[in-house]
């Protein structure tokens, strides 16, 4: 076997196979990294809390699937990721990066090991071929790189009753599946990949199915959650409740000019094998100066928004790279890059919020953590 990767042509226009039902119940619908998705299906708000007390839906549609196989599989991945991927025992799943020769982010995934020499990787939309060239240069012999993004669906069930939802359609033990556990089976008859992983900090479940059967799963899911309040959401929902969550987005808090160091992400980073970055990891690994991540709360309800400068006695520290008016707290939360003399937890900040100064301090994160 040697090396391969998609035939997938580079120029065309992807379309998630739920486009129709999001239509038929009138959802509002944005353009995102080249696809129409489901912005909101009714209220932010409802749809953010719906998560948190119940259930909801989301259409993940536009992630990039990415199967590695054969032999070389794991060898290729350890290659491809900061952290030891060929670790991982076949049913597991890890979170972990793609870094460049720099040691900026190219990408953060999700690694799901199936079998021994079976991995899909799941990456973000805007950098699904980015993560496919640098999986498919860095594959080593009998490795099979294949984008699976158009053919597969991809549905969230997240919330506290999202079990209770999915067990009555699947007859995969649920109860046994672990945080960041993955199993073969079937969901409303349909054989599907089903992960217990997510992104908005609540437990729930990430299926992945085929595209032709996307609406029958997407509407046996909603059918089976609304008497039990689950409801469809889109990506505002979905952005707010992993901002909650402290999770980086793609773009905002991760990008190629920032290193997993800087971006809290160390604990991913292992540099006790060859990958691409490595060396200039190496050199940053005890670096204590330059800007980390932190999160910061403030007062009252005039939400910091990506961009808005942070100072500290007068003197620039940073910028905020994500925020919002927390709709689970009651109040203004954000993530931002801060040089590190001012990320001590309790540090005292000002950003500037539309040209008047906002009072804010930094705390641990992450800023909600679920009900056990």
């Amino acid at each position: 076997m040697t090396s391969t990767s998609a035939p997938e042509p580079r120029d065309e226009n992807p379309e998630s196979p739920l486009l129709g039902e999001h239509l038929e119940r009138g959802a509002v619908l944005t353009w995102f990294a080249g696809w129409r998705m489901p912005l909101r299906f009714g209220s932010d708000l409802a749809e953010h809390r719906a998560v948190r007390t119940t259930g909801g839906i989301f259409d993940l549609s536009h992630m990039a699937q990415l199967e590695v196989t054969g032999p070389g599989a794991a060898e290729s991945l350890d290659v491809a990721f900061v952290s030891l991927v060929s670790r991982l025992a076949p049913g597991r799943a890890r979170y972990t990066v793609m870094t460049d020769e720099d040691g900026g982010v190219v990408d953060d995934v999700i690694v799901y090991r199936l079998a021994p020499d079976d991995f899909l990787v799941i990456a973000n939309a805007g950098n699904r071929l980015a993560v496919l060239d640098g999986l498919t240069q860095r594959a080593r012999p009998r490795t099979a790189v294949v984008d699976r993004t158009v053919h597969r669906a991809l549905i969230a069930l997240q919330g506290p009753r999202s079990e209770a939802v999915l067990s009555g359609l699947t007859s995969a033990d649920l109860s046994s599946l672990r945080y960041y556990g993955v199993l073969g089976g079937d969901v409303a008859g349909v054989p599907a990949i089903v992960a217990r992983t997510g992104y908005t900090g609540e437990d729930g479940f990430e299926i992945g199915v085929p595209a032709w059967a996307a609406r029958t799963v997407w509407r046996a899911i909603a059918e089976a959650g609304a008497p039990l309040g689950v409801v469809p959401c889109g990506l505002a929902s979905r952005d707010t409740l992993r901002l909650e969550a402290g999770m980086p987005l793609y773009g905002h808090e991760l990008t190629t000019s920032i290193t997993p160091y800087e971006a809290g992400l160390a604990r991913l980073v292992d540099l006790d094998h060859e990958f691409v970055g490595r060396a200039a990891l190496a050199r940053r690994s005890s670096e204590s100066v330059g800007v980390t991540l932190v999160g910061l709360r403030g007062d009252g309800r005039r939400a910091a928004r990506a961009g808005c400068g942070v100072t500290r006695d007068g003197a620039t520290a940073g910028a905020v790279t994500s925020g919002a008016l927390s709709p689970t707290l009651g109040y203004p939360i954000a993530l931002a890059l801060v040089d590190r003399a001012c990320a001590g937890v309790g540090t005292e900040v000002t950003v500037d919020v539309r040209g008047t100064g906002q009072a804010m301090r930094v705390v641990p994160l992450p800023f909600y953590r679920r009900p056990r």
